[in-house]
């Protein structure tokens, strides 16, 4: 049995979409649907949810996430970063369940339409690679190199980064990626030595703009519901 831990961290306070993390989307809350693609994943000895609010930790537990464990207020500000919240819920998820795995899995509860597949590879790449972390995204729909700027001190407007090269076309420029804050892998030892998302060796798995959505405006929630409408349309 494998002793890998997916914490999930959902905080009550949201402004952009009042409620969003136990709010309905296709009939189930919005939690619910992270929860359930960790244990469809069959990857986990353990779900640990991590909130600041006591009915999204109920839900999650009618749900089935193993561990429920409340957010200590100062982690669970506007202003808080979720790192602290991220290595406080791996702390608590050990001492309860007793794990040390060396792979835990964070899944952003506002990113329903990721696959089982998606989680899957995600940890595949980073344990068969031996990197320290994998963070995920969709290809960029603008290239800091091409078409995208950025307002300097004096009020105009640059490329954002430039090469030794001109770069005439988008094709020409490396590679880019906006991060899509769906899933994040890391090897445990060096998460807790040194907590962060970027390392040296970071690597990205590339998911579909379509499962890539991250809701955080009454928009966001739309524009995921019709996916949703889509995806079983489609079959």
């Amino acid at each position: 049995m494998t002793s890998r831990i997916c914490t999930i961290c959902a905080r009550g306070g949201s402004k952009g979409v009042v409620n969003k993390n136990i709010r309905l989307l296709d009939g189930k809350p919005l939690i619910a649907h992270s929860i359930e693609r960790a244990r469809a994943s069959g990857l986990f000895a353990s779900i640990a949810v991590s909130s600041d609010s006591e009915a999204i930790l109920e839900i999650a537990g009618v749900w089935g996430a193993n561990y429920l464990i409340r957010r200590p207020d100062e982690l669970a500000t506007d202003k808080a970063a979720k790192i602290p919240a991220i290595r406080h819920c791996l702390h608590e998820a050990e001492r309860l369940s007793g794990l040390k795995p060396s792979t835990f899995v964070d899944l952003d509860a506002t990113s329903p339409l990721r696959s089982v597949d998606d989680i899957r590879g995600a940890v595949a790449l980073l344990e068969e690679r031996g990197v320290s972390s994998v963070i995920t995204g969709t290809a960029a729909r603008r290239s800091p190199y091409f078409n995208l700027v950025e307002e300097g001190e004096d009020g105009f407007v640059r490329i954002s980064k430039t090469l030794d090269r001109p770069v005439v076309r988008r094709q020409d420029a490396p590679r880019c990626f906006d991060m899509n804050a769906s899933i994040y892998v890391w090897k445990r030892d060096r998460f807790l030595a040194e907590p962060s998302v970027f390392y040296k060796d970071t690597l990205i798995f590339e998911m579909p703009e379509d499962r890539s959505p991250d809701i955080d405006s009454e928009l966001d929630f739309e524009w995921v519901r019709y996916l949703m409408e889509r995806g079983k349309r489609n079959g």
